[in-house]
């Protein structure tokens, strides 16, 4: 049917230009940030930090420059370097008076956590500690399932025996579940670790 407008004029459907779609704002949660476990534990460093709770930084690790390139007056680009020696664990400092030192590491495998990721300096740096009244562990994480765990330093030693004795060389998940620690992941803090420290009263 004809629509026409009173003065006669036949009406024309106008055809409205396409806008480009809207693109929604992304909600990003800590679900697909992708963060690692690194970058989780130093926003929880930093919240205990900042909140009086405890004093715990990652260790740096040292290297030596060995050949330095100035493409400009003001910067310095580093061309080749080595590390001077081998690192302990990642993390120490001080909490409720006590000395804490702890390895965090991640994995991709679903079973089991290679004990290959450790290495024999860092195992005796473990023992030494302890030696000295020192609270030491480690932090787990199964990264297809986004579990943290926490585990003691002792229960680690114990599994890293039975390898050098010839027994397997990696950890179960069943293992880890038994003897360490699920840690739930949160907002503020995102992996509380003092909060099992203190069910423990490790400190």
């Amino acid at each position: 049917m004809d629509i026409k407008y009173p003065n006669g004029k036949k009406f024309e459907r106008k055809e409205l230009p396409k806008q480009a779609p809207v693109n929604k704002p992304k909600i990003e949660t800590y679900g697909n940030r992708g963060m690692t476990l690194e970058e989780y534990l130093n926003d929880t460093n930093q919240f205990y930090r900042e909140r009086k709770i405890a004093v715990i930084h990652k260790k740096p690790t040292p290297v030596q420059i060995v050949q330095v390139d100035y493409p400009k007056r003001s910067a310095a680009v580093i061309k080749e370097a080595y590390f001077k020696l081998a690192s302990t664990t990642d993390y120490n400092g001080v909490y409720n008076g006590k000395y804490i030192d702890f390895e965090a590491k991640e994995t991709k495998s679903p079973t089991s956590f290679p004990l290959k990721n450790f290495h024999q300096h860092q195992i005796s740096h473990m023992k030494e500690v302890m030696a000295q009244g020192g609270i030491c562990f480690v932090i787990l994480m199964f990264t297809k399932y986004d579990e943290v765990f926490f585990l003691e330093a002792k229960h680690l030693l114990a599994f890293w025996e039975r390898m050098m004795n010839g027994g397997r060389k990696s950890i179960t998940k069943q293992e880890i579940e038994q003897n360490g620690h699920l840690i739930s992941l949160g907002f503020q803090p995102r992996i509380d670790y003092i909060k099992i420290l203190d069910a423990l009263n490790l400190c």
